[in-house]
């Protein structure tokens, strides 16, 4: 069972338009809305591909309640624990004239101090049956900075390996803790390290603690760092779409191939390729299985 956490998950909105007018009105040519969160999207992503996942974290609210009903509508087990407040969502404007997608983020519900203290005996009960736990995502207000690294330790307490996908002091504090995998894109891991050199930042988080550090580039694909090695691996062509779950496929990939224990090259390429596949589905959360398997054929992976 893989464990995706979910401190601060969403309902994903999504609109569809056929070219952004900034600072003008706007006319949607199509709404969608479901479930989300960088950690939910991955669990959707594993159960798409025939694994169990669970996601746990915390729900509040009419929309937390949504949240737990489109999980549950999807197949997709959740273990929530409940909190006062009102759930986020998430706005993702998708421009099918440019190929992209905006988005604009909610802060999310504050956790207090008695409930994080819950959620910790909670999250132990579910490691002794995860075979990987996946932390991923944004920290509500309330939380430690260091929320992640308390999590961390419990995975590695219980023996249980561990990928972290945040940003700022959470994704610092969780590397200091020793994760498997730390998952930043090109931008976090400039403002986590203050470098614009990505080798040389990924050397910082592993100079941390961070067991390997695969940072995500977009269309120019994945740079992987272990100690001793590092690798790129690239798509071979840009893909037009919605780019906007495509670290949470690539982050799938990695938890699938700790799972498994694949060498890094395959490891890469799933975790390009998926992340590719994610990029032709109109929706975080989902990936084109049928273009998936040409995509894994073509992905470039070097040694550097």
């Amino acid at each position: 069972m893989f464990l995706c956490v979910a401190l601060n998950p969403a309902l994903d909105v999504t609109y569809t338009v056929a070219g952004v007018r900034w600072h003008a009105g706007n006319r949607v040519t199509s709404v969608a809305q479901r479930a989300g969160g960088k950690a939910t999207n991955v669990a959707r992503i594993l159960h798409a591909l025939g694994h169990e996942a669970v996601v746990t974290g915390f729900r509040a609210g009419d929309t937390g309640d949504l949240i737990a009903r489109d999980l549950a509508a999807a197949g997709v087990a959740e273990a929530f624990l409940p909190l006062r407040g009102e759930s986020r969502r998430t706005l993702a404007v998708v421009d099918t004239a440019a190929g992209d997608a905006t988005g604009f983020w909610e802060p999310g519900p504050p956790v207090p101090a008695e409930r994080w203290a819950a959620f910790l005996g909670h999250y132990r009960g579910l490691l002794t049956g995860a075979s990987v736990a996946v932390l991923s995502g944004s920290v509500p207000p309330g939380l430690p900075d260091d929320a992640y690294g308390v999590l961390v330790r419990a995975a590695r307490d219980a023996a249980v390996p561990v990928i972290v996908d945040a940003d700022g002091p959470a994704l610092t504090g969780a590397a200091a803790a020793g994760p498997d995998i730390v998952k930043p894109n090109a931008d976090e891991l400039r403002a986590a390290t203050g470098r614009d050199d990505l080798p040389a930042g990924a050397a910082d988080l592993l100079a941390k603690g961070a067991g390997a550090v695969v940072v995500s580039r977009g269309a120019e694909g994945i740079l992987a760092a272990t100690p001793g090695r590092t690798w790129t691996a690239r798509p071979p062509a840009r893909l037009a779409g919605n780019p906007t779950g495509a670290g949470d496929a690539c982050v799938a990939a990695l938890a699938v191939g700790v799972a498994t224990a694949a060498d890094w090259p395959d490891r890469l390429r799933m975790a390009v390729s998926l992340s590719a596949s994610a990029v032709l589905r109109p929706l975080a959360g989902e990936v084109d299985l049928d273009a998936y398997p040409g995509l894994l054929d073509s992905v470039v992976v070097q040694e550097v």
